[in-house]
């Protein structure tokens, strides 16, 4: 089947987690697909999650998800999303992120006799911070190796699919000071929250952001305060504040944020962490690179990525992982999210090389 036609199909589903419109109707398109054109073992777990497996041996994961975000109202066609072919690229909610590398995978999936057991797995809920994933691996899901279909084209150059053997991730706090309401015309009655807020602030500004390396690729995190909320109304001295704090996080490190708390009245709530990706096989990552040079002219390097992704959840329970997709930097989430169709079936031959030559043992 043809990669623009499976990805048109594919997209034009809705499956933004509102109403509706959640990813029950794409995940049925995706089972029902794989087990009307595979032997394969094909599955639907409690969280929603399509997982299908066939083969034999060290167990290598094809992983994308079918969830996106909410459609811009351009993006919109009835009661599908609208999906547009023009200039060699599929327009549409979800193209670049990642239906189109979800269709590509399920290609390679259906075509390759793989050298071990080849595993296919489309998560739920990754815009939701990665839950679809976290639940298949709360429930065993576990490959020896992954190849992720998040975004990795035009890193090293424009239009060449690198291979990603890291990504930061995202921890977000919030910095909660609390203090004691008073009459702004008498300060001293009180204890000002936002003052010590402003104290836990600097505290912030004052730590040094984590460094590491991954198979000789740096990566170096950020601590950046965003958000900051307090007081109730002109003439009345605050008694809560609070900060937001997004820290991207880098493979074995965390900034110190807890030092914020060595102010009085103030306490930290860590309100999400999605942790980062780091590939610890250079021989599997040496694979894919191979596999992604022999299928497109420009050569590919081994680079890092900004963003988290699921790649994130199963590096952190023992899956050494890539990333390998045709989205370029800046076109997912947008209101003319695209994807090049020439990309996407290079993402198709990637990860059928893959598959065919990887055996969990250096070759």
């Amino acid at each position: 089947m043809d990669i623009a036609d499976l990805t048109e199909e594919l997209v034009a589903i809705p499956s933004h987690r509102a109403g509706d419109h959640d990813e029950r109707a794409a995940g049925d398109f995706i089972a029902s697909w794989l087990r009307e054109r595979t032997d394969a073992t094909v599955r639907r777990d409690e969280a929603g999650n399509v997982i299908a497996r066939k083969g034999t041996g060290p167990s290598l994961a094809l992983v994308g998800h079918h969830d996106v975000v909410p459609p811009d109202d351009s993006q919109v066609e009835g009661d599908d999303y609208a999906v547009e072919r023009r200039d060699g690229r599929l327009y549409g909610r979800g193209t670049a992120d990642m239906k189109g590398c979800v269709a590509a995978a399920m290609l390679a999936f259906a075509a390759v006799d793989p050298a071990g057991e080849l595993v296919f797995a489309s998560f739920v809920g990754e815009e939701q911070g990665g839950i679809g994933c976290w639940a298949a691996i709360e429930d065993g899901f576990a490959p020896d190796y992954a190849v992720v279909g998040e975004g990795s084209t035009g890193y090293s150059a424009a239009g060449v699919t690198d291979v990603a053997v890291a990504h930061k991730g995202r921890r977000g706090s919030t910095i909660v000071a609390e203090g004691e309401a008073a009459h702004a015309s008498e300060p001293g009655a009180g204890e000002n929250a936002v003052y010590r807020a402003c104290d836990a602030v600097d505290v912030v500004r004052d730590i040094q952001f984590p460094e590491t390396a991954v198979l000789g690729h740096s990566l170096s995190g950020s601590v950046a305060v965003t958000e900051i909320d307090g007081g109730s109304a002109w003439n009345v001295v605050p008694e809560r504040c609070e900060v937001t704090v997004d820290e991207r996080t880098v493979p074995g490190e965390r900034a110190p944020l807890s030092r914020v708390e060595t102010v009085d009245g103030v306490s930290l709530r860590i309100d999400q962490d999605l942790p980062p990706m780091a590939c610890g096989d250079a021989a599997f990552a040496d694979a894919v690179q191979s596999a992604a040079a022999a299928a497109q002219d420009g050569p590919p390097e081994q680079v890092v990525k900004p963003h988290a992704t699921d790649a994130g959840w199963l590096a952190d329970a023992g899956t050494d992982c890539v990333v390998v997709g045709a989205a370029e930097p800046g076109e997912a989430h947008t209101a003319d999210e695209s994807v090049s169709i020439d990309v996407l079936d290079r993402c198709r031959a990637i990860y059928g090389r893959v598959a065919r030559t990887w055996d969990g043992a250096e070759n």
